[in-house]
């Protein structure tokens, strides 16, 4: 972490199988690295809106570790039904809300929520849409079969990000993503957001997870996706849209990697080898931050 020996004394503290060295200069130095610093967080599911997950967790975690280190954080993730809106005081956002967005040849209303974690000062935005998200669960219904429209809920969720970014004018350093249902952040970026002016100097890390679902979603995404006019070369695998495929087209339009759980599919290993982008092996929950940090420093310098 240090480039020289310096004339202060060097606390060192073990956390699990790491060693870690702290002192009021590397705490400096991680403050300074963040400071006024613009990271989006776009998550399938967060704490404490969602049961705690490898996946809620970190999506909680990261952020606060950043809000911190004095960074300025967004987080985004859908507003599902079962989410209680009178509990953690969710309410509209009327000039963010209002747009409609376009899936599959059908306008669909976009609604912004907002709610905040009040002890940790972190505001968290909500997309939202009746036909899609008041159901009163995630991802399954009561059988445990995926929603058949879970692949145009991804598509609208990650349209609505943008968008929603676009209105907030609020140009963020790094986009990092977690879940499934937050996969095609980095495919659209690529191929449609990127040259908007909010998005020009964005990099966008994806953070991978063990298998969320074991099945396939909607076999018709591939037209879906065709609709917002994406070129076929970059999503040929959303023929079959597994859990895989879908974690595939984000790795390969994304700036970098976070391995995020000891669980990743052997599968999504072997497609790692032939990425040529930075990649952050998988780090624990109480050794991740100063890691985290260097990690965001190597992408956005």
């Amino acid at each position: 972490f240090f480039k020289q020996k310096t004339a202060y004394e060097i606390p060192l503290r073990l956390v699990g199988s790491e060693m870690c060295i702290r002192d009021s200069v590397g705490t400096l130095q991680n403050s300074e690295l963040m400071k006024n610093r613009k990271i989006l967080y776009v998550s399938s599911e967060v704490v404490p809106y969602l049961p705690e997950s490898e996946i809620s967790s970190m999506s909680f975690e990261i952020p606060k570790m950043v809000n911190k280190q004095g960074g300025q954080i967004r987080i985004f993730m859908p507003r599902y039904g079962n989410i209680n809106e009178r509990r953690h005081q969710l309410h509209e956002v009327i000039r963010l809300s209002g747009l409609n967005l376009v899936i599959n040849d059908l306008d669909m209303p976009l609604i912004i929520k907002v709610a905040s974690i009040p002890k940790d000062r972190i505001q968290v935005y909500f997309i939202d849409n009746e036909e899609y998200f008041k159901r009163k669960a995630t991802f399954t219904d009561s059988n445990g079969k995926l929603f058949e429209d879970n692949d145009e809920r991804a598509i609208f969720f990650a349209k609505g990000v943008f968008e929603t970014i676009k209105r907030l004018n609020w140009p963020p350093d790094i986009i990092h993503i977690h879940g499934w249902m937050a996969a095609l952040l980095p495919l659209y970026l690529q191929q449609i957001y990127k040259d908007d002016p909010i998005f020009q100097n964005s990099k966008i890390i994806t953070s991978l997870y063990g298998n969320e679902f074991d099945t396939s979603l909607n076999k018709s995404m591939l037209d879906k996706v065709l609709f917002d006019e994406i070129d076929n070369k970059h999503i040929m695998a959303l023929g079959n849209p597994t859990y895989e495929n879908l974690m595939k087209i984000a790795i390969d339009s994304s700036d970098a990697i976070i391995k995020g759980s000891e669980n990743i599919s052997s599968e999504i290993n072997d497609y790692l080898k032939n990425y040529k982008k930075p990649i952050l092996d998988y780090k624990p929950t109480e050794s991740f931050a100063e890691r985290y940090m260097e990690f965001y420093d190597k992408i956005l310098s």
